[in-house]
């Protein structure tokens, strides 16, 4: 399996942009439609993006449609989301992993269907 290392979180005002990172290594995610999941304090981890592995399509919660983008660098083995419009509501960890199976038409969004997880990484959205 692949090592996940997200990065690029923080402490942002509302309005606000962050863009995170995830870096592979010891194994290519090229093969893999990847996803990122977030985690509030007290809440239940949850689908945020998910972009299939040629990077041809993506697919994002409601709550977040049209202020994140979700991309990827294949050759830097590295997938991207990028924040716009923060809002204090978007403070969570958040986390990248790699599905285990390759999905057609919607991704797979339970955490039991992603093999690889990073560490995360802390947003914090101040009002």
């Amino acid at each position: 399996q692949a090592q996940l290392v997200e990065s690029g979180g923080g402490l942002v005002q509302a309005g606000g942009s962050l863009r995170l990172s995830c870096a592979a290594s010891g194994r290519t995610i090229s093969n893999y439609d990847m996803a990122w999941f977030r985690q509030a304090p007290g809440k239940e981890r949850e689908f945020v993006a998910a972009i299939k592995w040629t990077g041809g399509g993506t697919y994002y919660t409601d709550s977040v449609k049209g202020r994140f983008t979700i991309s990827r660098d294949n050759a830097k083995n590295t997938v991207y989301l990028q924040m716009n419009s923060l809002k204090p509501e978007d403070t969570a960890v958040y986390y990248c992993a790699a599905d285990r199976e390759r999905w057609a038409v919607q991704p797979r969004t339970r955490l039991d269907d992603f093999g690889s997880w990073g560490q995360g990484t802390q947003v914090t959205v101040s009002s």
